[in-house]
């Protein structure tokens, strides 16, 4: 065997070998997705999109009030955590040193990499703990402190790669670094800030664990920030360890919905960056 045919049945092999690998992956999706889709979809219902919990055993009733907490949560955290993840990542972009921005930047990596449950006894010793009550407040803070670290490492990577040029150009007329950054480089990479913002959030929607410490549940409408509040996840866990049928289909449609909804928010952070990419090439 000369050395032209080694090279080709090796590429042969691994080219067969990744194939392999990806429909292998896409499938366990689809499966994942399709079961999901099965067995939730034969639960969903206008009453499930827009009515209160009832007992088990009783037909009908449905999520609304877990949508709307959740919704309530997710915003909460995203006004708490974006802005702070974001001037975090201006900051490491454009002011940072070598010894501090290494250590903001590894702090940040340790917070992103910390379990969720961790977050959840943090956010109930600092919230609930004082406040003496469960909240929907106290979940958003929770929510937040996972938003922060993914918001500082993308907007700091989106702001890097504004070509320097562009900096350079603007100093050299004279105007201040503050100017330059607010007024150049941010809206220069501000398709790649607003997509790493929605997956961000994309990625705490369906949290668990820290909102069990910290809004813990509730039946009945959001009446406030102070008061315990339902949510999606903690929903479909509470339904899906009970005993009972209905609950279990219930989950079922639960997790379809907010698969929905993540879903819905990463392509809609695909079509941005989509824009953006276009844009730039134009």
């Amino acid at each position: 065997m000369n050395r032209l045919t080694y090279r080709k049945a090796v590429n042969y092999v691994m080219l067969t070998a990744t194939g392999v690998c990806t429909v292998l992956t896409v499938s366990v999706l689809f499966v994942i997705l399709g079961y999901l889709v099965y067995n939730g979809g034969k639960s969903i219902d206008w009453d499930f999109l827009t009515k209160l919990p009832l007992p088990p055993g009783q037909d009908g009733g449905g999520m609304a009030n877990a949508i709307v907490g959740s919704a309530l949560m997710v915003g909460v955290g995203a006004l708490l955590g974006l802005p702070v993840g974001f001037m975090g990542g201006v900051y490491l972009a454009e002011f940072s040193g070598k010894t501090l921005g290494f250590a903001v930047r590894y702090m940040a990596d340790l917070l992103n990499g910390v379990p969720s449950i961790v977050i959840g006894i943090f956010a109930w010793g600092a919230i609930v703990v004082p406040m003496h009550s469960f909240s929907a407040l106290a979940g958003g803070f929770a929510l937040s402190l996972m938003i922060v670290p993914i918001t500082v490492r993308s907007t700091e990577q989106f702001l890097l790669s504004v070509p320097r040029a562009l900096r350079e150009g603007a100093l050299a007329l004279g105007a201040p670094k503050w100017k330059v950054i607010s007024t150049v480089v941010v809206p220069a990479a501000s398709k790649g800030i607003l997509t790493g913002m929605i997956l961000g959030v994309a990625r705490v929607a369906g949290e668990t664990a820290p909102l069990l410490f910290t809004a813990l549940n509730n039946d009945f409408w959001p009446s406030g920030l102070n008061q315990p509040t339902a949510a999606l996840p903690v929903m479909i866990y509470k339904h899906a360890i009970s005993p009972f049928d209905d609950w279990h289909r219930q989950a079922w449609a639960a997790g379809l919905v907010l698969l929905t909804m993540v879903l819905a928010t990463n392509i809609a952070a695909r079509w941005i960056m989509g824009r953006g990419v276009s844009a730039q090439k134009g």
